[in-house]
């Protein structure tokens, strides 16, 4: 089990990581950072964050920006920087993600929080990692070690998708993030179409938060509203905002309301 200390990021894999090209920090060891509440506000709930930036870097303030948000209102917070591209492709930031729930969810009797409420966050495409893990935690693509770790549940007990990216096949999609998670210029349809949440969202998947600005030119807001569509048909309970006003890559925005909102929802699981 990893041995977390408030604020300092240590590594994700307790041995050497799958599908690892190297050992440089950074780029090929992923790692997993705790922000703890305050001692007289914790609640029962961890949250395990994925940062955005189109599956080539992992954007601050939609790593620790949130976590320390999260964490000053009462949540157990973790910010998983997964490996990228361009020397990372799928499905290694999907097993980076899946592993980051597992050391959660086993941390959980030591830190004191629920191991039944360890949800994921991210935005754009850390929403899409967010999700996918969401989708697919069962994947034959996730690989096992054999430490005490790999013996828990990989499937998040709830979901907060912040303006992210959903699908592949879709006009309406933000091709980038694809091209770079599939790690070629040349994807085929089919390779899309397995990496489009939109498709993957089945009976298992939790609840969602998702929410989006109707001016987001970066990812269109159909790719919420493209997922909101599929839980709905699964009869999976959501929560879906869609501010008018604000652009992509927004995080916190200096007090945007989906912050309260967010918190409002997750008192009630």
């Amino acid at each position: 089990m990893l041995k977390f200390e408030n604020g300092k990021a240590i590594p994700l894999w307790g041995e050497e990581p799958p599908f690892a090209k190297g050992n440089e920090p950074g780029k090929d060891i992923p790692t997993i950072t705790l922000y703890t509440p305050p001692q007289w506000k914790r609640y029962d709930k961890a949250v395990v964050i994925f940062p955005g930036g189109a599956y080539c870097f992992c954007a601050p303030h939609e790593g620790q920006g949130y976590a320390e948000y999260l964490a000053a209102n009462g949540i157990w917070a973790f910010v998983v920087n997964y490996r990228v591209a361009p020397n990372y492709a799928h499905p290694v930031p999907l097993n980076d993600a899946a592993r980051g729930v597992r050391c959660v969810r086993l941390a959980a009797k030591e830190l004191g929080f629920d191991p039944d409420k360890v949800g994921v966050m991210g935005s754009s495409a850390g929403g899409h990692l967010a999700g996918h893990i969401s989708t697919c935690f069962d994947s034959p693509q996730i690989v096992y070690g054999k430490d005490e770790t790999e013996k828990v549940s990989s499937r998040p007990s709830f979901s907060i998708l912040c303006y992210p990216v959903i699908s592949g096949v879709s006009t309406k999609r933000h091709l980038g993030s694809f091209l770079n998670l599939l790690g070629t210029k040349t994807p085929s349809e089919e390779d899309l179409k397995k990496l489009s949440l939109e498709l993957l969202v089945n009976e298992k998947t939790p609840k969602a938060f998702l929410w989006h600005t109707f001016g987001d030119k970066g990812v269109p807001l159909e790719n919420s509203l493209l997922y909101a569509e599929k839980l709905r048909e699964h009869e999976i309970p959501f929560a879906l905002h869609i501010y008018e006003r604000g652009g992509h890559g927004m995080g916190l925005n200096n007090g945007h309301p989906w912050g309260q909102e967010c918190l409002f929802w997750l008192s009630m699981i």
